[in-house]
Protein backbone atom coordinates (compact mmCIF):
# COMPACT_ATOMS: atom_id res chain seq x y z
CA UNK A 1 0.00 0.00 0.00
CA UNK A 2 1.25 3.33 -1.03
CA UNK A 3 -0.90 6.01 0.54
CA UNK A 4 -0.08 7.92 4.05
CA UNK A 5 -3.43 8.25 4.67
CA UNK A 6 -5.64 5.23 6.04
CA UNK A 7 -7.68 3.99 2.72
CA UNK A 8 -11.26 3.60 3.35
CA UNK A 9 -13.35 0.89 1.35
CA UNK A 10 -15.05 1.79 -1.62
CA UNK A 11 -18.16 2.31 -2.56
CA UNK A 12 -17.86 1.24 -6.31
CA UNK A 13 -14.94 -0.61 -8.30
CA UNK A 14 -14.08 -0.52 -11.36
CA UNK A 15 -12.08 -3.05 -13.46
CA UNK A 16 -9.90 -3.27 -16.64
CA UNK A 17 -11.02 -6.26 -18.72
CA UNK A 18 -8.39 -8.03 -20.58
CA UNK A 19 -5.67 -9.48 -17.97
CA UNK A 20 -7.65 -8.51 -15.06
CA UNK A 21 -11.46 -10.10 -15.06
CA UNK A 22 -11.07 -12.02 -18.04
CA UNK A 23 -8.58 -14.57 -19.50
CA UNK A 24 -8.89 -13.29 -23.36
CA UNK A 25 -5.15 -13.78 -24.52
CA UNK A 26 -5.65 -17.33 -25.79
CA UNK A 27 -8.00 -15.83 -28.48
CA UNK A 28 -6.03 -12.45 -28.91
CA UNK A 29 -3.21 -14.35 -29.83
CA UNK A 30 -5.31 -17.00 -32.28
CA UNK A 31 -6.00 -13.89 -34.00
CA UNK A 32 -2.43 -12.29 -34.67
CA UNK A 33 -0.89 -16.38 -35.12
CA UNK A 34 -3.53 -16.57 -37.87
CA UNK A 35 -2.71 -13.50 -39.68
CA UNK A 36 1.07 -15.12 -39.89
CA UNK A 37 0.11 -18.69 -40.59
CA UNK A 38 -1.88 -16.79 -43.90
CA UNK A 39 1.53 -15.23 -44.27
CA UNK A 40 3.67 -18.67 -44.54
CA UNK A 41 5.33 -17.46 -41.18
CA UNK A 42 5.62 -20.01 -38.24
CA UNK A 43 3.14 -19.08 -35.20
CA UNK A 44 4.49 -17.13 -32.54
CA UNK A 45 5.03 -18.91 -29.29
CA UNK A 46 1.77 -18.38 -27.11
CA UNK A 47 4.20 -17.69 -23.78
CA UNK A 48 5.94 -14.40 -25.69
CA UNK A 49 2.09 -13.30 -26.78
CA UNK A 50 0.38 -13.59 -23.58
CA UNK A 51 2.43 -10.80 -21.53
CA UNK A 52 1.60 -8.48 -24.39
CA UNK A 53 -2.34 -8.96 -24.50
CA UNK A 54 -3.28 -5.69 -22.17
CA UNK A 55 -1.67 -3.78 -24.67
CA UNK A 56 -3.93 -5.01 -27.95
CA UNK A 57 -3.52 -4.61 -31.16
CA UNK A 58 0.00 -2.50 -30.24
CA UNK A 59 1.23 -5.68 -28.10
CA UNK A 60 -0.08 -8.52 -30.11
CA UNK A 61 1.11 -7.00 -33.46
CA UNK A 62 4.45 -5.85 -31.98
CA UNK A 63 5.51 -9.12 -30.79
CA UNK A 64 4.16 -11.01 -33.88
CA UNK A 65 5.01 -9.16 -36.78
CA UNK A 66 8.25 -7.14 -34.94
CA UNK A 67 6.27 -3.35 -36.06
CA UNK A 68 4.98 -0.13 -34.51
CA UNK A 69 2.23 1.36 -35.09
CA UNK A 70 4.30 4.41 -36.50
CA UNK A 71 5.79 1.22 -39.63
CA UNK A 72 4.70 0.73 -42.83
CA UNK A 73 2.12 -2.37 -42.62
CA UNK A 74 1.04 -2.08 -39.24
CA UNK A 75 -2.51 -0.55 -39.74
CA UNK A 76 -3.41 -3.62 -42.27
CA UNK A 77 -2.08 -5.90 -39.89
CA UNK A 78 -4.18 -4.04 -37.24
CA UNK A 79 -7.32 -4.02 -38.94
CA UNK A 80 -7.12 -6.87 -40.35
CA UNK A 81 -5.85 -8.94 -36.83
CA UNK A 82 -9.67 -6.60 -35.73
CA UNK A 83 -11.96 -8.75 -38.27
CA UNK A 84 -10.00 -11.58 -37.34
CA UNK A 85 -9.91 -11.38 -33.58
CA UNK A 86 -14.10 -10.49 -33.54
CA UNK A 87 -14.98 -13.68 -35.55
CA UNK A 88 -13.63 -15.46 -32.80
CA UNK A 89 -13.62 -13.86 -29.17
CA UNK A 90 -14.95 -16.30 -27.29
CA UNK A 91 -13.25 -19.43 -28.22
CA UNK A 92 -11.37 -19.88 -25.18
CA UNK A 93 -11.57 -17.02 -23.36
CA UNK A 94 -13.24 -16.82 -19.86
CA UNK A 95 -13.20 -15.61 -16.52
CA UNK A 96 -9.81 -15.36 -14.35
CA UNK A 97 -10.32 -18.41 -11.49
CA UNK A 98 -11.42 -16.24 -8.23
CA UNK A 99 -13.70 -13.78 -10.44
CA UNK A 100 -16.65 -15.04 -10.00
CA UNK A 101 -16.80 -15.42 -6.04
CA UNK A 102 -14.87 -11.42 -6.19
CA UNK A 103 -18.10 -10.18 -8.06
CA UNK A 104 -20.36 -12.29 -5.85
CA UNK A 105 -18.50 -11.02 -2.95
CA UNK A 106 -18.36 -7.04 -3.72
CA UNK A 107 -22.23 -7.58 -4.75
CA UNK A 108 -22.70 -8.86 -1.19
CA UNK A 109 -20.80 -6.23 0.58
CA UNK A 110 -23.09 -3.62 -1.32
CA UNK A 111 -20.87 -2.40 -3.35
CA UNK A 112 -21.18 -1.66 -7.11
CA UNK A 113 -18.79 -2.52 -9.90
CA UNK A 114 -18.03 -2.26 -13.12
CA UNK A 115 -15.55 -2.26 -16.13
CA UNK A 116 -13.40 0.14 -18.03
CA UNK A 117 -11.87 -0.91 -20.61
CA UNK A 118 -9.61 0.25 -23.97
CA UNK A 119 -11.54 -2.60 -26.23
CA UNK A 120 -13.18 -0.95 -28.35
CA UNK A 121 -17.13 -1.57 -28.44
CA UNK A 122 -17.38 -3.55 -31.40
CA UNK A 123 -15.36 -6.37 -29.24
CA UNK A 124 -16.57 -5.52 -26.07
CA UNK A 125 -20.37 -5.58 -26.47
CA UNK A 126 -20.74 -9.00 -27.85
CA UNK A 127 -17.87 -10.54 -25.54
CA UNK A 128 -19.14 -9.16 -22.35
CA UNK A 129 -22.29 -11.34 -22.33
CA UNK A 130 -20.30 -14.92 -23.54
CA UNK A 131 -18.30 -14.66 -20.79
CA UNK A 132 -20.23 -13.83 -18.46
CA UNK A 133 -20.08 -10.43 -17.12
CA UNK A 134 -23.56 -8.68 -18.09
CA UNK A 135 -24.53 -7.90 -14.71
CA UNK A 136 -21.84 -5.40 -14.81
CA UNK A 137 -23.31 -1.97 -13.24
CA UNK A 138 -21.45 -0.07 -16.11
CA UNK A 139 -19.35 -0.61 -19.07
CA UNK A 140 -17.06 2.12 -20.69
CA UNK A 141 -15.10 0.69 -23.86
CA UNK A 142 -11.97 2.27 -25.26
CA UNK A 143 -14.20 4.76 -28.01
CA UNK A 144 -17.21 5.26 -25.48
CA UNK A 145 -15.00 8.24 -24.25
CA UNK A 146 -12.63 11.02 -26.84
CA UNK A 147 -9.76 9.18 -24.91
CA UNK A 148 -8.82 5.98 -24.05
CA UNK A 149 -6.70 5.16 -20.63
CA UNK A 150 -4.42 6.41 -19.40
CA UNK A 151 -6.51 9.35 -20.12
CA UNK A 152 -8.83 9.25 -16.97
CA UNK A 153 -12.14 10.06 -18.68
CA UNK A 154 -13.60 6.39 -19.13
CA UNK A 155 -12.74 5.96 -15.59
CA UNK A 156 -14.50 8.98 -14.15
CA UNK A 157 -17.37 8.35 -16.94
CA UNK A 158 -17.70 5.22 -15.12
CA UNK A 159 -18.16 6.61 -11.37
CA UNK A 160 -20.15 8.93 -12.92
CA UNK A 161 -22.71 6.32 -14.29
CA UNK A 162 -22.66 3.93 -11.12
CA UNK A 163 -23.75 7.50 -9.45
CA UNK A 164 -20.54 7.08 -7.36
CA UNK A 165 -18.02 9.80 -6.86
CA UNK A 166 -14.38 9.19 -8.25
CA UNK A 167 -12.41 9.54 -4.54
CA UNK A 168 -15.21 6.63 -3.53
CA UNK A 169 -13.69 4.30 -6.62
CA UNK A 170 -10.95 1.98 -6.46
CA UNK A 171 -9.62 1.05 -10.12
CA UNK A 172 -8.18 -2.51 -11.01
CA UNK A 173 -5.75 -3.26 -13.47
CA UNK A 174 -2.96 -5.15 -14.71
CA UNK A 175 -1.09 -2.32 -16.66
CA UNK A 176 0.72 0.84 -16.21
CA UNK A 177 -1.38 2.59 -17.95
CA UNK A 178 -4.59 1.41 -15.34
CA UNK A 179 -2.96 2.56 -12.46
CA UNK A 180 -1.89 6.14 -14.59
CA UNK A 181 -5.56 6.45 -15.18
CA UNK A 182 -6.46 5.66 -11.74
CA UNK A 183 -4.27 8.05 -10.33
CA UNK A 184 -5.34 11.02 -12.70
CA UNK A 185 -8.96 10.02 -11.80
CA UNK A 186 -8.26 9.93 -8.21
CA UNK A 187 -9.25 6.86 -7.05
CA UNK A 188 -7.40 4.15 -5.32
CA UNK A 189 -5.52 1.60 -7.51
CA UNK A 190 -4.98 -2.01 -7.38
CA UNK A 191 -2.42 -3.44 -9.79
CA UNK A 192 -3.76 -7.17 -10.65
CA UNK A 193 -0.35 -9.75 -10.25
CA UNK A 194 -2.61 -12.24 -11.43
CA UNK A 195 -3.08 -10.39 -14.94
CA UNK A 196 -0.69 -9.59 -18.18
CA UNK A 197 0.91 -7.38 -16.43
CA UNK A 198 3.52 -6.92 -19.83
CA UNK A 199 7.31 -6.47 -19.29
CA UNK A 200 7.77 -3.93 -16.34
CA UNK A 201 7.40 -5.19 -12.94
CA UNK A 202 4.14 -4.06 -11.15
CA UNK A 203 5.41 -3.10 -8.02
CA UNK A 204 6.97 -0.64 -9.60
CA UNK A 205 3.72 1.27 -10.59
CA UNK A 206 2.85 2.95 -7.96
CA UNK A 207 0.02 1.00 -6.87
CA UNK A 208 -1.95 1.66 -3.93
CA UNK A 209 -2.21 -2.07 -3.41
CA UNK A 210 -0.35 -4.74 -5.47
CA UNK A 211 -2.18 -8.21 -5.20
CA UNK A 212 -1.95 -11.67 -5.85
CA UNK A 213 -5.32 -13.32 -6.59
CA UNK A 214 -8.95 -11.96 -7.25
CA UNK A 215 -9.37 -13.26 -3.67
CA UNK A 216 -6.65 -11.48 -1.90
CA UNK A 217 -8.66 -8.51 -3.31
CA UNK A 218 -11.67 -9.64 -1.95
CA UNK A 219 -10.02 -9.85 1.56
CA UNK A 220 -8.51 -6.80 1.23
CA UNK A 221 -12.16 -4.98 0.66
CA UNK A 222 -14.18 -7.30 2.68
CA UNK A 223 -11.40 -6.44 5.83
CA UNK A 224 -12.39 -2.52 5.40
CA UNK A 225 -15.80 -2.64 4.97
CA UNK A 226 -15.62 -4.59 8.30
CA UNK A 227 -17.31 -7.68 6.69
CA UNK A 228 -14.55 -9.90 6.62
CA UNK A 229 -15.01 -13.38 7.31
CA UNK A 230 -13.61 -14.72 10.40
CA UNK A 231 -11.62 -17.59 9.44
Amino acid sequence: MNRALPIQAPRAILFDLDGTLADTAPDLAAAVNFLRVQRGLAPTPYDVLRPTASAGARGMIGAAFGLTPADDGYEELRLQWFDRYQSAMAVESSLFGGVAELLEGIAGAGMAWGIVTNKPARFTDPLIPQIGLSHAGCIISGDTTPHPKPHPAPLLEGARRLGVAPEDCWYVGDDLRDVEAGVAAGMVTVACAWGYCGAVEPGTWGADFLLESPGALLDTLLALSGNAVAA
